[in-house]
């Protein structure tokens, strides 16, 4: 009788029940401790930071300083106390020189990463994005990788970049989506691979989450290989999704060359399409985006010239860019309109 009980509906809710709260407790509780980590972390960096204010300002007297501290903490309180993170909690406070600015969504192994990016509006921006979309620390390091501040502020104006840096990555109109290149390195595909555009749609939906993730927010899978049919032919658009804050769908067709202006026309007429057929009185105009692995810039400026349509041909690349070129470029196009 007992041991029927025990496996009865009742108590299975019990235990579920108890499960939850143990599992509640524990997130607050890992969140309260790592908030108190990363003050304290502060408070030793602005302690040390302090301290060679009051001493020696030379860098080799700032190492053997560090130095002697890490041997003589990981004596007296075992393991964290490294050279290296030592080093971190001073850039901590350096750069964060008000403690009420760190976020208490963010672990001390955000702000490791964090403070690893040298350029202050890429940081800002990273620190941003953490913290909205709750990037686990795997997330901030490929999109630190992926170089992902440089790829969406390539297309903007100083304003628009600073505010990018700011306030992270916001979602208002259709171009604020684009990338260029999009990068697909986790696919793990080689450069010398041939592949055709069906390989390249099923390898990128075998990895969906991370597909989305380089999208970007607010999208939302719908369909692969959704048909429309016109007058008895049968058309096919590869990706389908919805875009949640645009409240419009989006179309992708992948192209594993350049783009032609056939494509161009094709897109149109599958944004006509969905406009017509398949939006509700609520959806806005859908967004079309032709995803290649190259691009001619003139042809792509007369094939869209007169259309109405959201429509953009934007690349892609199977690995990740050059970081450091992406960011020479970006420091010479700021300096450009700040002398324009």
């Amino acid at each position: 009788m007992g041991k029927y009980l025990i496996k009865s509906l009742p108590y299975d809710k019990l235990l579920s029940d108890i499960g939850r709260l143990l599992e509640d407790a524990r997130k607050v509780a890992f969140k309260k401790i790592n908030e108190i980590l990363v003050k304290t972390y502060w408070e030793i960096g602005k302690q040390i930071v302090e301290y060679e204010q009051k001493g020696s300002e030379k860098a080799e007297y700032g190492t053997m300083l560090l130095k002697r501290l890490s041997i003589d903490l990981k004596t007296n309180y075992g393991k964290g106390f490294s050279r290296s993170n030592l080093q971190y909690m001073r850039l901590l406070y350096l750069k964060y020189p008000k403690r009420q600015t760190l976020s208490g969504k963010l672990s001390w192994s955000h702000y490791v990463e964090l403070l690893s990016v040298s350029d202050d509006l890429a940081r800002s921006f990273y620190e941003q994005e953490c913290i909205k979309e709750n990037w686990s620390v795997r997330e901030l390091k490929r999109q630190k990788k992926s170089a992902l501040f440089e790829r969406l502020a390539l297309s903007k104006d100083k304003k628009s970049v600073l505010k990018l840096a700011k306030k992270g990555q916001q979602i208002e109109k259709a171009e604020d989506i684009l990338k260029d290149p999009f990068v697909f390195e986790f696919l793990d595909i080689s450069d010398d691979k041939i592949l055709n555009e069906t390989d390249l749609e099923t390898k990128l939906l075998n990895k969906l989450s991370q597909f989305i993730l380089e999208l970007g927010k607010g999208f939302a899978f719908v369909s692969r290989q959704y048909r429309i049919t016109l007058n008895n032919k049968h058309f096919k658009v590869d990706l389908v999704f919805y875009h949640r804050i645009l409240k419009c769908f989006v179309l992708i067709d992948l192209k594993i060359g350049s783009v032609s202006h056939q494509d161009i026309g094709q897109m149109n007429m599958y944004l006509n399409y969905f406009k017509e057929e398949e939006n509700m009185p609520d959806d806005n105009p859908p967004i079309g985006i032709l995803l290649a692995a190259d691009k001619d810039e003139i042809l792509v400026e007369y094939a869209t010239g007169s259309i109405t349509n959201k429509l953009f041909v934007a690349k892609y690349q199977l690995y990740l860019p050059d970081k450091k070129l992406l960011e020479k470029e970006l420091r010479y196009l700021l300096s450009e309109r700040d002398n324009n």
